[in-house]
């Protein structure tokens, strides 16, 4: 799919609805036009007769001299895709087909391989694997670069296929040759296709009193399930001391979500703004009292697979002072699509605004710098040979506690191991855990209740 759930669909007929605040983004006005000054800038940008003659040209051509017969339709198809294409990577004609992926893609269900793929000069680029599909256990990484399909190479001609590929029957069988990121060699991956049923929000408990928040994308229903999954989590364990929201390889999704969830973990600011040439798509999200954690601190986890709508919401807290941002800088996908409709079956999906985050930055090509940078590291534990004597308590007569009901296995237990296993499942994830423990102390946790 062509970067399609990654695409911040405005939808903004639909934002009156929303619970939340859409104003007019500020800026400095803008004089009007004087009336001679527009009519020349419009004689400028007419249309030139040449360019008119050298398009009708060209048509006539491909339809007499191209090896094969195109009927007028393919052509026409072909021709406002081109110039759709020609604008940026995420502007797209869509026909039916792709209307039913898009509707797809914002639902979390269709049959394929659970990727997002962008379109980079004629190559397929993985932006990330969704998490829990075929594409994420085969170990495909955000960056990677799709180099065949089935055996056929990927190339500026064919590429409206291959992206077809993707996407196919649950069960049925699909060969890509991948290169992996700092390689110089593709690897063949067969993977088998399946009904790829997103849930997009994952909670639980990292440690007692510290909660886990993994956002896979932004669907229609994120921001709710949020709100539900996180509240039966209080409910079952008591008020948590911090979370981490993880949002790495997370290919973004609804502007709509995206403003849902930022506003979960906020009492009141800025969330984004976007601007763009029509009046429509000038506007600005406020937050609203309610953060779901009552000020407890939190990590957000990023890395370069975090686009679009994450990093709308990486932006929103960390403007607001609301989170440390902690990992890679992320994609830099700052750009808001809108889809028009053209008639029953067809559509437009154009760039119509750039997004700003509350401090009225761009993200656009330049992504979010992280709080704490982290290298994309794994770590192993260390075999290290057993000591006789580890502390105090291990020498001979040694002068015993005065609280005699402390046994030597609570000694032993420091944390250190659990937090050992952390580290070598997840390195990034296990430094997120100790940086909000940190900031659980300076935020009047008890230091007890922080080891717990």
């Amino acid at each position: 799919m062509r970067f399609s759930s990654l695409s911040l669909i405005a939808l903004l007929l639909a934002a009156p609805a929303l619970p939340l605040q859409a104003t007019p983004a500020k800026g400095p006005a803008k004089p009007a036009a004087e009336p001679a000054k527009a009519a020349s800038s419009a004689a400028s940008d007419a249309v030139d007769m040449d360019d008119i003659r050298n398009f009708s040209r060209v048509y006539e051509m491909v339809r007499q001299a191209y090896v094969e017969k195109v009927d007028n339709k393919t052509m026409m198809k072909a021709a406002i895709s081109g110039m759709l294409a020609g604008l940026d990577p995420h502007s797209e004609y869509l026909d039916k087909e792709g209307l039913a992926e898009l509707s797809e893609d914002t639902t979390g269900q269709y049959g394929g391989l659970g990727i997002e793929v962008l379109q980079v000069d004629g190559s397929l680029r993985i932006v990330a694997p969704i998490d829990d599909t075929p594409a994420s256990r085969a170990g495909i990484k955000p960056g990677d670069i799709i180099v065949k399909v089935d055996g056929t190479a990927v190339d500026p001609e064919n590429i409206d296929d291959m992206f077809k590929k993707l996407r196919g029957d649950p069960g049925s069988k699909i060969t890509l040759s991948i290169l992996h990121e700092k390689s110089d060699k593709p690897v063949d991956m067969t993977l088998v296709r399946e009904r790829i049923s997103v849930t997009s929000v994952k909670v639980r408990e990292l440690e007692p009193g510290y909660a886990y928040i993994r956002l896979s994308q932004f669907q229609e229903d994120t921001a709710p399930d949020l709100e539900k999954k996180l509240d039966e989590l209080i409910k079952k364990n008591g008020q948590q001391h911090g979370a981490v929201l993880d949002l790495r390889s997370n290919p973004g999704g609804l502007l709509t979500a995206a403003v849902g969830v930022s506003d979960a973990f906020l009492d009141s600011g800025t969330i984004v703004t976007t601007r763009g040439r029509l009046q429509d798509a000038n506007l600005s999200f406020s937050a609203h009292a309610g953060d779901l954690l009552k000020g407890a601190p939190m990590v957000v986890l990023v890395d370069n697979g975090t686009a679009s709508a994450a990093e709308i919401v990486s932006g929103a807290l960390k403007d607001n002072h609301r989170a440390l941002i902690i990992g890679r800088r992320t994609f830099g996908k700052g750009v808001v699509q809108t889809v028009l409709p053209l008639d029953a079956e067809h559509a437009v999906k154009i760039t119509t605004a750039r997004y700003y985050t509350p401090n009225g930055t761009s993200i656009q090509a330049e992504g979010i710098k992280p709080d704490i940078a982290l290298a994309d590291l794994a770590v192993n534990k260390t075999d290290s040979p057993a000591t006789l004597i580890g502390s105090e308590a291990d020498l001979r007569n040694h002068l015993a506690n005065e609280d005699g009901s402390k046994d030597r296995k609570d000694l032993d237990n420091d944390g250190s191991a659990e937090n050992a296993k952390l580290a070598t499942q997840d390195y990034a994830l296990s430094q997120a855990l100790n940086v909000l423990k940190g900031l659980a102390l300076n935020h009047g946790v008890p230091a007890q209740a922080a080891r717990q």
